[in-house]
């Protein structure tokens, strides 16, 4: 079977940096002294894989003993858990990707100069969770339908968006704020360019096959959102963690394949697919 692979897919730079992170605090604390707060990022495979080399995954910081060392995701923290986590003379190993450093930042200064911050994004992603603590009274949004319902009339807003998320859904979003009567409306752009630059790619090997691929985690916001992005170039459209997901009708009667990879899978996963696809005859 032919298969193209999108130009862009696959680890960021901030995935890769918290998995630098994760592999060095093994190497020097050892196996099953390194506590992560949640999956360092969503994806099972790579999760196993530091389990296996001895990281320790919880989700609870009052179960930890006062002294050990915890790693924070790349999904970041919200200030009353590390506060929390000094209070318990926790060592913190910071794998917070940078972007998101830059959307929690952003978040204390428009409340600082007088802004109603309003968070786009998915109120149950991790990213955003740990942002919501940043300035009090966060609105999160993530639909045109729910601008009415939420924002203050005549409010200062002070808008950011979740790093995962695509520019047309959030313009979209903005702009149907724009319409509305609001005092002032300041917004800081916190989109995840590598992520952008998936997506694009993606949207534009979709034009090339007839069914597409989209390896990464079920749970990854990045990678859902690339299968969303796909879907609607209307080509036959499947998300899967790896190869062990696949099945053979899902390229029956298909000549192309276009596959894709989420900011948080790793090349190792998406090699093993093409290869597996490019042994299917013709």
């Amino acid at each position: 079977m032919e298969v193209r692979v999108a130009e862009k897919r696959g680890f960021c730079f901030g995935v890769e940096a918290a998995i630098e992170l994760a592999e060095g605090a093994l190497r020097e604390h050892g196996p099953g002294n390194v506590i992560s707060l949640g999956p360092v990022i969503h994806n099972r495979d790579v999760v196993s894989k530091l389990e296996r080399a001895g990281l320790i995954q919880s989700g609870d910081l009052d179960r930890i003993k006062p002294g050990s060392t915890i790693l924070i995701r790349s999904h970041g923290a919200s200030p009353r858990l590390l506060e929390k986590a000094h209070q318990r003379n926790l060592k913190i190993i910071d794998a917070t990707c940078i972007l998101v450093k830059k959307a929690q930042e952003a978040v204390r200064t428009l409340h600082e100069e007088g802004y109603r911050v309003v968070v786009i994004g998915n109120v149950d992603h991790p990213e955003v969770q740990g942002i919501l603590d940043y300035a009090p009274n966060v609105i999160v949004l993530d639909h045109v339908d729910e601008i009415d319902l939420r924002l203050p009339e005549r409010a200062r807003l002070g808008i950011v968006a979740q790093t995962t998320h695509s520019p047309e859904h959030v313009g979209e979003i903005i702009g149907e704020i724009a319409k509305r009567p609001f005092q002032e409306i300041k917004i800081v752009n916190t989109l995840c360019l590598e992520v952008v630059r998936r997506q694009q790619a993606a949207v534009a090997l979709c034009a090339q096959v007839d069914v597409m691929f989209v390896l990464g985690g079920l749970h990854s916001a990045n990678t859902q959102e690339l299968a969303r992005l796909c879907r609607e170039q209307n080509v036959p459209t499947y998300h899967l963690e790896n190869k062990s997901q696949f099945e053979a009708s899902m390229v029956t009667g298909r000549k192309v394949a276009g596959v894709t990879a989420g900011a948080s899978t790793p090349e190792w996963v998406l090699t093993e697919f093409v290869e597996h696809l490019r042994s299917i005859p013709e």
